[in-house]
């Protein structure tokens, strides 16, 4: 083989969907191995709402956008086919930030040994960015504390979904809400949750009183859409908000009103963003709370496999449908 497939990002995505023409598919020569380098073959990608931002180009952000021209950025895990770092051997697992492509030439930067003998998707579904953004975002964000009412918004994603077992087996009442009764089903039959709430169903507020009759104390954000300014409404005084995401809003020119400061004061809540580049250097510290639930049997997941490099361009469109179930992964 001489050559392999990547994917550049050539255009910034406007509102709606995202498009082939966003994208071009390109073959790149393999290249060269060095010393001090080694060669991975990619084998799963993992797709993120957090792409979204990446592609915009908005330069006033936690990180800077993909360059227009650069190979699509994510994260990823695969093996090590060829190598002339003395720290990296041949048939290694590696995991990190290798982008859209079929191979991945490192010096090691970035990139993290995968010692857990746990299949890829696992590793992708479990132990990296979801896990990690889960484990820091409950924990230290928003400091949870046995008894307390917790809601987590697209409770059936990636990273909803850990928090509310995190939480629960915390010892905390936990409220999802999800897109859909399937989803709905799973989180409090699969996976533990207390109560669920459709957001698309009617009577909301009155959905929101029947599972927290007792206020709410930690909200964990990750899609905004109406639900957000009832649950405000509904929080205990010095409640925390946790904003994670808000993919309700990532493919609009103008985003939606969030909930009036007067419920902020009334209640004196602290709201706080995070993305997890600021904690990066924090990861085993991460895995190493996260992993006793895990071996514990308190976490469970599932995974949405789409088949193929470029499958990845239409599967970033499942996110805003809401109809992937579980961790979007590309199996290359």
């Amino acid at each position: 083989m001489t050559t392999f497939t990547a994917i550049n990002l050539i255009k910034r995505p406007g509102t709606g969907p995202i498009t082939s023409d966003l994208f071009s598919i390109v073959q790149k020569d393999m290249p060269v191995i060095a010393d001090g380098e080694f060669l991975v073959k990619q084998k799963q990608m993992s797709l993120d709402p957090a792409m979204f931002g990446w592609m915009s180009p908005d330069t006033d952000s936690y990180i800077p956008p993909v360059a227009l021209g650069d190979v699509m950025r994510s994260s990823g895990i695969g093996e090590i086919v060829e190598s002339k770092h003395p720290d990296f051997k041949v048939g290694e697992r590696v995991m990190g930030l290798m982008g859209w492509q079929e191979y991945f030439l490192s010096n090691g930067q970035g990139l993290n040994k995968v010692a857990a003998t746990l299949p890829d998707e696992e590793i992708l579904s479990v132990f990296a960015l979801p896990g990690l953004t889960a484990t820091q975002g409950l924990f230290n964000v928003g400091k949870p504390k046995k008894g307390e009412t917790i809601i987590v918004t697209g409770a059936a994603g990636s990273v909803g979904s850990i928090v509310g077992q995190l939480a629960k087996a915390d010892g905390l009442n936990v409220i999802g809400v999800v897109g859909s009764d399937e989803k709905a089903d799973w989180i409090v039959n699969e996976l533990g949750f207390d109560a669920a709430i459709n957001y698309k169903s009617d009577d909301l507020d009155a959905q929101l009183e029947r599972f927290a009759p007792n206020g709410i104390d930690l909200f964990f954000e990750n899609t905004g859409g109406e639900i957000q300014n009832l649950i405000v409404e509904r929080m205990n005084a010095h409640g925390r908000v946790v904003v994670c995401g808000l993919i309700s809003d990532y493919d609009k020119a103008v985003p939606t009103p969030g909930p009036s400061w007067l419920n902020v004061i009334k209640r004196r809540l602290t709201i706080q963003g995070f993305t997890m580049p600021d904690h990066f250097h924090e990861m085993p510290a991460l895995l190493e709370k996260l992993t006793p639930y895990v071996m514990a049997g308190q976490i469970k997941h599932r995974s949405h496999v789409l088949e193929g490099l470029e499958s990845a361009i239409d599967g970033l469109n499942l996110f805003m449908t809401g109809e992937n179930k579980g961790k979007l992964i590309v199996k290359l």
